[in-house]
């Protein structure tokens, strides 16, 4: 999963760094995610996992790492599951 997750940070994250080659606790915001950039991969995790995004799980630190997406996905699909 993680490397999914990684894979689409890569594809929509628009970072100055791979994520794909960050720490899952890295701040990736302090890499160089936006909320905008955040948003769009919110949208490509949905399409790549079959979820959705509650609002309540619609905050910065969601997104702040790897491993928090991680968390927050897994939830996610074992919920649809």
């Amino acid at each position: 999963m993680q490397d999914q997750i990684r894979e689409v940070l890569a594809a929509h994250g628009r970072m100055a760094v791979d994520p794909r080659e960050v720490d899952d606790q890295a701040d990736l915001y302090e890499l160089g995610l936006t909320s905008h950039a955040s948003v769009d991969v919110m949208l490509a995790l949905e399409d790549a996992f079959d979820i959705e995004f509650p609002d309540e799980v619609l905050k910065k630190s969601t997104f702040a790492s790897v491993r928090n997406i991680e968390l927050v996905v897994e939830g996610l699909v074992k919920a649809v599951a």
